[in-house]
């Protein structure tokens, strides 16, 4: 073939992707989302990992959605995280202009029938996971208790912002007998460390892969003790710190703090309310899955040195379905130990 037919070909292709990159383009830019916001709620106060995490997602995922919406982030705490799920399901419309980032123990919220929830978290539309969750329980360097075994005879004052650290610390007091006294007027866990500075509070807990990049310092310093981890894994960095599960003194008590730690697998996942077109639940999941691959939104990632650990729509909606569906036997039990709690108050 003569050369030039060659180059005529090669041009021929250039031309012909430039156009479909040109198509492409104009669907994103002439989609659903052309000329509206996306809105992010968000069931904590500003500062913590829910908001943080819910902010880096915002400054790119709207390129990937038809229409490039600009994305606004809203912050709504209030009753453990119930405020914000009972608004993304009951009020936000249920077009795809509204998604939330919920507490990640919303289900069990569910499961055990807390008074004020209004919303079926096996019917939301589950768009992606960011990063799970293995908790620590961190507590300053002047707490009476400075490992956790101190905890079975001396106070620990905690501050827990959410209904997943609320339900997690309420456990373990019930079912273990540590001494843990709840504080959970603050909004996030964020204040929760402020307050732990302050000495209003001896202990808070939050996500480890944030607290040891955010408060690098304190570890350094010697500021706090590093008491559990939630996760059902250990962290690669906290060899010598038991898990929560370890605790456990037989296998039925394992089963209960299991049920209670599936909610570390959700982490901080993003949630569209439920009732949504088929295409527009298309459109979010694939939209924060090119987010979770974009170069622009790595690189702020790295910057803020979060590790991630993200998990597509689908695989989330089956985590949400399955925790949902746990033993009926060790749901009731562990229900009788919250509703002991609250008698106990």
């Amino acid at each position: 073939m003569p050369i030039r037919c060659i180059k005529g070909l090669g041009a021929a292709a250039l031309t012909v992707g430039a156009a479909l990159l040109a198509f492409c383009c104009a669907a994103l830019a002439d989609g659903f989302y052309q000329g509206k916001s996306l809105e992010i709620i968000v069931a904590s106060g500003v500062g913590d990992s829910y908001d943080v995490l819910s902010r880096l997602v915002g400054r790119h995922i709207g390129r990937y959605l038809p229409g490039n919406p600009t994305v606004v982030v809203q912050n709504m705490p209030g009753a453990g995280g119930i405020l914000a799920a009972n608004q993304l399901y009951n009020l936000a419309p249920h077009d795809g202009t509204v998604i939330g980032m919920l507490d990640q123990s919303v289900y069990e919220t569910q499961l055990f029938k807390v008074p004020g929830l209004k919303a079926d978290v096996t019917k939301m539309n589950w768009i992606g996971r960011i990063i799970s969750n293995n908790a620590a329980l961190i507590a300053w360097h002047t707490a009476a208790v400075q490992k956790i075994a101190d905890a079975y005879s001396k106070e620990l004052v905690v501050s827990s912002s959410g209904s997943s650290s609320q339900l997690r610390w309420t456990i373990l007091k019930q079912l273990l007998g540590v001494k843990f006294k709840l504080i959970t007027g603050y909004k996030s866990s964020a204040d929760g460390l402020l307050a732990m500075e302050r000495g209003e509070a001896d202990a808070v807990s939050m996500p480890w892969t944030v607290f040891r990049v955010m408060h690098a310092d304190l570890l350094r310093e010697r500021k706090v003790n590093v008491l559990l981890q939630t996760g059902l894994d250990s962290a690669p960095d906290l060899p010598d710190v038991p898990r929560v599960v370890d605790l456990a003194r037989d296998d039925e008590q394992r089963q209960i703090l299991e049920l209670f730690l599936q909610s570390e697998k959700v982490g901080r996942s993003l949630t569209a309310p439920p009732g949504l077109p088929a295409e527009r639940v298309a459109e979010l999941r694939s939209a924060f899955a090119a987010t979770m691959k974009d170069a622009d939104f790595l690189a702020d990632a790295e910057r803020m040195r979060v590790s991630l650990a993200p998990l597509p729509g689908d695989e989330l909606q089956a985590i949400i379905e399955k925790s949902i569906a746990y033993s009926p036997a060790i749901v009731e039990k562990a229900n009788a130990l919250i509703q002991s709690a609250e008698l106990n108050r």
